[in-house]
C-alpha cells in the first residue's frame, strides 16, 4: 500500500520547516532510519530519517519549498502493510517522546536508532539499467589543474559524501568535488578542514578552486543593481525573535569600562600551564565564570517575565547562551547548567559549542532555553553595544574588544588592558539598581580575579 509520512514536529513547537535537499528520489527502496531528506527549521538544520522500510513513491515538495508540521512530506510503497498511515499527531507525538537530539544521531528522534556500522548506502539516480561510474580519484589529480572538476559530480555510486551543510557549501564555492575528499578521509564525516587541505594539495593556484563571488558582487556583474535574498531559516527566526523582543520588554542598556590587566596576565599563565594546554582558556572562558558568580548574588538577571501566569520566574540554574556567528546567521546556543562547571570544564564546554555551531551541527535542543546570554562583540574589534534580549531572558552581556589605553592605576597614568562590557535587561523584571550591581560585580572579577574567591 501507499503511505504518506507527514513532517513531524521537529521540536520547541515549530510549525514549518524548508526543505534544503532530497537525499532520495522517487524508485529508491530506503531503510528504516535511512536519511530522506534535510530540513531547515528556524533554529537549526536537521536530517530527517524514514520510518519506513519501502520504496519511495512520490516527494510531495521540492528543494527550496517550505513545509507545514502535519503536512504530507513524502510517500512510501510498503510491502505488505495494509490500514492507513499514522496522522501528524501521533507520527509529531513519537517524535517528541523518543527525541534526544543533542545526544544521539537520530536527530528527528523517532524510528529506532542505527545498530551501528555506516549509514545505508543511497541507490545512485540514474537511468534503469545503466551503471554508475566508479571515480578514479588518481587519474583525476593527474590531470591538468583545470581539468579538475569545478562542481559536484552528478553520477556517483553508492553513498553521497558524509559532511555537513556549511561544508558543502564552502566546497562548493572552491569548486571541490566532495566525492573526491570522501575517498581519502574514509567513513567518518568531511570537515571544512579537509576541503580546505584538499583544495590546497591539488590546485592552489588554480581559479577553479578560488571562491566564487556571491551576492551583490555577483549580481553586479551581471548588470543587477540589487539582490533578493528569501528570509527564511535562521535570519526569518532571528529577525521575528528580535522584533518580538525589542517592542515586548523595554530594554535598558548600561556600560562599565574595567581595567582587565589582571584577567589578561591570569589567561597567560594558565595558557604557559602544561598540566592545561589541552584546555582552550581565553577571555570569553574567564568572563563566562565571572557572570555564573554575578547571577548567583543578583537573581533577577537570571529570570523571565511570565506575563500569562502574571509572574516573575527566578532559574535556580544558569544555562548560559553564547551568540555565535555563522554561515547561516547568528545562534545562540547554551551551555547547560553552567553554573556548576570549572573554569577548565567551561573552557572545554565552550570550544565544543564553538566547534559544533561553525559546522553547522547544533541541534534545536542545543538552541532551546537559555536563561542568560552573552555575545562577543570584541571579536570584530567593537568596544560597545545595545544588544536585544534574546526571547524569555532578562539579561544579556555584551563584552568588547580588550585595548591598551592609558588607564590611572595606583594614582599613576599607565598603559592597561581595558575593555567596556555592556549589559543589556529587561526593566520589567530588573531594577537599575539591581542591573547596575551585576555590571558591577563582573567587572570586580575581572578587575581583581582574585575576588572571586569571596563570592558565594
Amino acid at each position: 500500500m501507499t503511505t504518506d509520512f507527514r513532517l513531524p514536529d521537529l521540536g520547541e513547537g515549530l510549525t514549518e520547516a524548508e526543505i534544503v535537499q532530497w537525499l532520495v528520489a522517487p524508485g529508491d527502496t530506503v531503510a528504516l532510519n535511512q536519511t530522506l531528506a534535510e530540513v531547515e527549521t528556524a533554529k537549526a538544520i536537521v536530517e530527517l530519517p524514514s520510518p519506513y522500510d519501502g520504496v519511495v513513491a512520490t516527494l510531495h515538495a521540492e528543494a527550496g519549498d517550505t513545509v507545514a508540521v502535519g503536512a504530507p512530506l513524502i510517500a512510501f510503497d510498503i510491502e505488505g502493510e495494509t490500514g492507513s498511515a499514522p496522522d501528524a499527531d501521533e507520527t509529531a507525538s513519537a517524535a517528541s517522546d523518543a527525541a534526544e537530539p543533542a545526544a544521539q544521531a537520530n536527530l528527528v528522534g523517532y524510528g529506532a536508532a542505527p545498530s551501528g556500522g555506516a549509514r545505508p548506502a543511497r541507490r545512485a539516480r540514474r537511468a534503469a539499467g545503466t551503471a554508475a561510474p566508479v571515480i578514479d580519484t588518481a587519474v583525476l589529480e593527474a590531470a591538468p589543474h583545470d581539468a579538475l572538476p569545478t562542481g559536484p559530480v552528478e553520477t556517483v555510486q553508492g553513498e553521497r559524501p558524509r559532511s555537513t551543510p556549511p561544508v558543502r557549501a564552502h566546497a562548493k564555492r572552491l569548486g571541490v568535488d566532495l566525492v573526491l575528499v570522501a575517498a581519502e578521509v574514509g567513513d567518518r564525516p568531511i570537515t571544512r578542514a579537509d576541503v580546505d587541505a584538499y583544495a590546497e594539495r591539488v590546485a592552489p593556484d588554480s581559479p577553479a578552486l578560488r571562491p566564487v563571488a556571491v551576492g551583490p558582487v555577483a549580481a553586479s556583474a551581471q548588470g543587477e543593481r540589487e539582490t533578493r535574498i528569501p528570509i527564511r531559516g535562521v535570519r526569518k527566526h532571528t529577525a521575528e525573535a528580535m522584533v518580538q523582543s525589542a517592542f515586548t520588554a523595554p530594554h535598558v542598556t548600561c556600560f562599565h569600562t574595567v581595567d582587565v590587566t589582571a584577567t589578561m596576565d591570569l589567561i597567560t599563565s594558565l595558557r604557559e600551564d602544561r598540566a592545561l594546554s589541552a584546555h582552550r582558556i581565553g577571555p570569553l572562558v574567564v568572563i563566562a565564570k565571572a557572570v555564573c558568580l554575578a547571577l548567583g548574588r543578583t537573581p533577577g538577571l537570571n529570570s523571565r517575565w511570565d506575563g500569562e501566569a502574571g509572574e516573575i520566574v527566578q532559574h535556580h540554574y544558569v544555562d548560559l547562551g553564547i551568540a555565535a556567528a555563522t554561515e547561516r546567521g547568528l545562534i545562540v546556543p547554551n551551555i547547560r547548567d553552567a553554573e556548576r562547571m570549572s573554569l577548565i570544564a567551561l573552557a572545554d564546554a565552550l570550544s565544543a559549542l564553538t566547534e559544533t555551531a561553525r559546522s553547522g551541527r547544533t541541534s534545536p535542543a542545543e538552541l532551546a532555553g537559555g536563561t542568560f546570554s552573552i555575545t562577543n562583540i570584541g571579536v570584530f574589534g567593537i568596544d560597545a553595544g545595545t544588544p536585544i534580549l534574546p526571547p524569555g531572558q532578562s539579561g544579556i552581556l555584551a563584552v568588547g574588544a580588550v585595548r591598551p589605553q592609558p588607564w590611572v592605576h595606583r594614582g599613576e597614568l599607565a598603559v592597561r588592558q581595558v575593555m567596556t562590557l555592556s549589559l543589556s535587561f529587561d526593566h520589567r523584571v530588573v531594577d537599575g539598581a539591581e542591573g547596575a550591581r551585576f555590571l558591577k560585580d563582573v567587572a570586580d572579577i575581572l578587575q581583581e580575579p582574585g575576588r572571586a574567591m569571596l563570592m558565594a
